[in-house]
């Protein structure tokens, strides 16, 4: 496609600043998150905490892991309306992306865990997700497996008894930390290089700065402003009733945030999602019912601005959101430790997860 001259093209960003509230809408994306001063980073913790992600024998019948949801070798999501879980089971919501989940001040759709490592908890005791009866029993079951002993120990050398679910926690949202995209496209373009991005794609961003939605998708992340970490900036999604795609696309069924706090003025509201990568991330939205870029942003025009998109607004909008993709770190695949001659999942469990065909 063809590239504007720079200047044209740093006239066109002069133009999308001036259209935006604040200059600061437009960041580029930091090189490292911001970590909780009672849990540093180290290399190894985030070993530690990289083998307990991929881990599947910390799901009840040991088949899912938290890579199975959040797939760190594609868009860190899987690309699924609802995940896969524990006996089959599928669960209301789709999977968001762990990518520069860190920069989120919240976790989850809803909001309802404040850190990364309130989090991380979560899917390992749901019984729609890993299935644990509780995390006593998923601490017990790793316990079982002796390489993970001194990989705490490295991790956490200040602690008589490292082997806990809270610093089991840790490790994983230190992984996770590690998740990071920086140096898309745009990230270059509002660094100073203005070839970075094409024609289309400034256009893109004009056209996102024009329809107002800049008020959400601000900051380095797209998620919204900074905020203390388990202080959630939320939007009502749809803000505006009524329109073909809520009945469509079943918008309202899930009340959001008011799921998890029961309070009347939290229905449907929702975790700002960030755009970061979003192009990667398909089916669109917390139900998962949309299934092109291209369709959730008229989805997006309609309900939140009141807007209808032409196909030309819509197609440089798409255009500006795949600039939005960054580079991926290199990630291998860790050696998990094993439990030579034995294993750790019940045979219970392990039956009652077989097909016919097993």
């Amino acid at each position: 496609m063809p590239r504007r001259t720079p200047a044209l093209v740093a006239g066109a960003l002069t133009l999308a600043l001036s259209l935006s509230a604040s200059a600061a809408t437009w960041q580029a994306l930091p090189d490292t998150p911001p970590s909780p001063a009672d849990n540093p980073q180290s290399p190894a913790k985030v070993a530690l905490g990289k083998a307990l992600y991929f881990d599947p024998r910390f799901s009840a019948d040991g088949n899912i892991s938290c890579n199975s949801r959040h797939n760190v070798m594609a868009g860190g999501d899987d690309n699924r309306p609802n995940s896969i879980g524990f006996h089959d089971a599928r669960g209301e919501r789709s999977a968001p992306t762990v990518w520069n989940a860190a920069f989120h001040s919240v976790q989850f759709w809803d909001g309802r865990a404040a850190t990364l490592e309130d989090q991380a908890k979560g899917p390992v005791v749901n019984p729609v997700e890993m299935g644990m009866p509780d995390l006593d029993a998923a601490m017990a079951r790793l316990k079982q497996i002796d390489g993970y002993k001194p990989m705490f120990e490295a991790a956490f050398p200040d602690d008589p008894n490292p082997i806990t679910a809270d610093n089991a926690a840790k490790a994983v949202a230190a992984f996770e930390r590690t998740l990071i995209t920086p140096n898309s496209p745009y990230d270059r373009f509002v660094e100073g290089d203005f070839t970075a991005m094409t024609e289309q794609q400034v256009r893109g961003l004009v056209t996102f700065a024009e329809l107002g939605c800049t008020a959400c998708h601000a900051g380095p992340n797209f998620n919204g402003p900074k905020l203390p970490t388990g202080t959630g900036f939320y939007q009502r999604f749809p803000t505006i009733s009524g329109s073909v795609y809520e009945a469509k696309y079943d918008l309202t069924a899930d009340t959001g945030r008011h799921a998890a706090t029961g309070v009347d003025a939290d229905k449907y509201l929702w975790r700002v999602p960030t755009l970061r990568n979003v192009a990667l991330s398909a089916p669109y939205f917390h139900n998962g019912a949309v299934p092109t870029l291209d369709e959730a942003v008229r989805v997006m025009a309609k309900t939140q601005l009141g807007k209808d998109l032409s196909d030309a607004q819509a197609a440089d909008l798409v255009a500006f959101l795949n600039a939005l993709t960054g580079e991926f770190p290199e990630i291998a695949m860790p050696r998990l430790p094993g439990t030579p001659g034995r294993s750790v999942i019940p045979a219970a469990d392990a039956h009652a997860s077989a097909s016919p065909s097993d």
